[in-house]
């Protein structure tokens, strides 16, 4: 791991306002902080390199992701795109298979796009410009930061969800922090604590904080670099902040899933790539009415219907297996899959290698091929109630 000056110099840090809380003891508590890092600090494979794609694809792959299950697939990732030409060169197909499992595949979708767009404007290195970087597909403030401090040293502070609650706590902040004022106070705090001298690792020390110490539930106050100079803690209730936004109700929607077989082959389709789970390849599916989400009569329905108008296809419905719930960010589902057998297709019968009438992004997928198709974790779920399974 990189090592930072074996001293924390006050001019370092940007100037705080005369008379914040903080100003007296920051210096010393900042220094706190970077000594735990050093200290404590996982040794995380990202945090062995400066090179700016390999940072870039560990801070995408951790949004919304725990370490322990990026780790893997970090490692394969650069293992095969060692270089953002590597990934640019790629088709997106391969993308998304070393993607599968990670969820929201949005990101590895921009990810792709943003490597061609870098091999295509910018020579094949990844931009050290910040207005540049954030014109990348899916580039954001967040990414900005992180991508330019850490690998480039540049002042900029990153606030992550971590970050954001460590400093919603250390001001005792009434406002929710992810919005409106509360974001911008958050944010302020932020740029008067970074660390000129090495911002890149202050902001993984915040984050780190965050991660490991100034925890949602049972925050480890007494370890806490930064307990002296935080407000909550001298509160004696650092869990009642970060001050949490209403939550909003997530929605819950059935669907009734056809795991349909002919002649050793499942027929699977691509899902459009606007929207959900965008480019994966998935079981024909049908949304039901809230009315008819438990009916089995109209589940079967729903199926026969479906199978027919979108894919040509007169099916037999049989048996049900095992219904396999799954939670998205913003929405739950529970998926009800029934084995069916084709019965009969339009203009005659139908071969398995065949492609269904009119529907170009269907095909017939043999068992020992299902793996070099990226599929929906649920849908893995779904077709590991079968033998064979899938591997």
């Amino acid at each position: 791991m990189r090592k930072p000056p074996s001293e924390l110099r006050p001019s370092s840090l940007a100037v705080l306002p005369m008379g914040d809380p903080l100003a007296p003891v920051v210096s010393s508590a900042v220094a706190r902080l970077h000594a735990w890092y050093r200290a404590q600090a996982r040794d995380l494979p990202w945090r062995r390199t400066r090179d700016p794609y390999a940072i870039w694809v560990s801070e995408v792959m951790l949004q919304q992701t725990q370490v322990a299950t990026v780790v893997p697939y970090y490692e394969r990732w650069l293992a095969r795109f060692p270089r953002v030409g590597d990934l640019a060169a790629a088709d997106e197909a391969e993308v998304l298979r070393h993607w599968q499992g990670l969820g929201y595949y949005r990101r590895a979708r921009h990810l792709h796009q943003a490597a061609q767009v870098i091999v295509a404007q910018h020579g094949g290195s990844l931009p050290r410009d910040r207005v540049a970087l954030a014109r990348l597909p899916g580039v954001g403030a967040y990414t900005v930061a992180a991508v330019l401090s850490i690998a480039d040293g540049q002042a900029l502070a990153v606030v992550d969800g971590n970050v954001r609650r460590v400093l919603a706590r250390l001001l005792a902040l009434e406002l929710p922090p992810d919005r409106g004022a509360g974001a911008a106070a958050i944010q302020r705090r932020a740029d008067e604590l970074l660390w000129h001298a090495d911002p890149g690792l202050h902001n993984q020390a915040l984050m780190e904080l965050g991660a490991r110490i100034c925890v949602p539930r049972a925050p480890r106050c007494d370890v806490c670099p930064l307990a002296n100079v935080c407000v909550a803690q001298g509160e004696g209730a650092p869990e009642r902040y970060p001050t949490r936004s209403p939550r909003r109700v997530v929605p819950h929607r059935r669907l009734v899933v056809a795991v349909l077989v002919s002649e050793g082959r499942v027929l699977l389709h691509q899902r459009p790539y606007e929207g959900l789970l965008g480019g994966l390849w998935d079981l024909p599916t049908v949304p039901l009415p809230e009315a008819d989400g438990l009916n089995a009569a109209a589940q079967r329905q729903a199926l026969r219907t479906y199978l027919r108008q979108a894919f040509g296809l007169t099916a037999r419905v049989g048996p049900a297996l095992e219904p396999v719930p799954h939670a998205f960010t913003h929405l739950r589902v529970t998926l009800y899959p029934y084995r069916c057998a084709v019965a009969a297709a339009a203009g005659g019968a139908l071969s398995a290698c065949s492609e269904p009438q009119g529907h170009r992004t269907a095909r017939w997928i043999a068992w020992a091929e299902l793996g070099a198709h990226a599929l929906p974790r649920a849908t893995q779920k779904v077709l590991a109630q079968l033998t064979p399974p899938l591997t």
